[in-house]
């Protein structure tokens, strides 16, 4: 069960820092615009990823409820 615990407290260190480098990316591409290497197209990805959940009408509500609780979540426990 001990490395259970281990996973857990290394996935979610790894999904903190994915959330850090895609919140750096879309003030790197809002500042110097999409000709950045790395983070170029972030913004017009989350976009059209809100567009996508947007369509969907009320399943789309659903998930980004979900996805919003688990984060939420995930930081009250850690």
């Amino acid at each position: 069960m001990h490395y259970l615990e281990e996973v857990k407290k290394w996935l979610g260190e790894i999904t903190e820092i994915a959330l850090l480098l895609v919140a750096l990316g879309i003030v790197v591409e809002i500042l110097f615009g999409e000709s950045v290497f790395f983070f170029g197209g972030i913004v017009a990805n989350l976009t059209e990823l809100l567009s996508t959940l947007g369509e969907k009408g009320i399943v789309g509500l659903i998930a980004l409820s979900i996805i919003l609780f688990l984060f939420h979540r995930k930081k009250v426990v850690a």
